[in-house]
């Protein structure tokens, strides 16, 4: 599908068909898409939670303010950021050192710039946790639209409980869940409503 269409077509599904499945492969193939999302010095500080059982289907609903979608749809997938995906732990620095051809110097250099820009406090932390979850977030409607499937992102969480049922580290952080099914053609789809063009969100300095 061309850009200009996917961005077009990518509704927020209210309603989703539960008699429709997404195949493991079909969100695999969604997944490894989305991940071509950018990332601060790629280091990808981002994990997705497949919630697909009935019982944490029903868990994650009671924590999202009984949200209908999350029991209709096959998938929803709990977005996280990992607010310390900088340091030394992460496999990025590994792959970083193969592609400079050994050169310690030239990682050793990015992780102090890494540490320096998102490790001094917890504000920096928890903004470079949310603003790379939430390109990868973006870019996994997108790649589903690609593939026929539709989406709905939620932010209406009890955030420090789907953290606790879920069984996150304290260093990650929940951003927000996306629904991924296929839209009931039973219920109405309202019109897109109006965005803010150019003239109305841009300040030229």
């Amino acid at each position: 599908m061309e850009t200009r269409k996917l961005f077009s077509e990518r509704r927020s599904v209210n309603n989703f068909d539960k008699s429709k499945s997404l195949s493991q492969e079909q969100v695999k193939e969604i997944v490894d898409l989305a991940v071509m999302a950018p990332s601060a010095f790629n280091l990808q500080p981002w994990r997705l939670v497949m919630v697909q059982s009935d019982e944490n289907k029903t868990k994650l609903y009671e924590l999202a303010n009984n949200q209908e979608k999350i029991l209709q749809a096959p998938v929803t997938f709990i977005v996280v950021g990992n607010k310390e995906g900088y340091n030394n732990e992460n496999p990025v620095w590994e792959e970083m050192l193969q592609s400079v051809g050994g050169r310690e110097e030239i990682v050793e250099g990015a992780k102090q710039a890494a540490q320096f820009l998102y490790g001094t406090s917890e504000e920096r932390k928890l903004k470079f946790a949310e603003s790379n979850a939430g390109l990868l977030a973006m870019s996994l409607m997108i790649a589903a639209k690609e593939y026929g499937v539709d989406s709905h992102p939620m932010s209406g969480l009890d955030f420090d409980g789907v953290h606790k049922a879920f069984g996150l580290k304290d260093s990650e952080e929940v951003v927000m869940a996306i629904a991924l099914g296929y839209a009931d053609d039973s219920q109405k789809l309202y019109p897109r409503r109006p965005r803010r063009s150019f003239d109305d969100i841009v300040t030229v300095f």
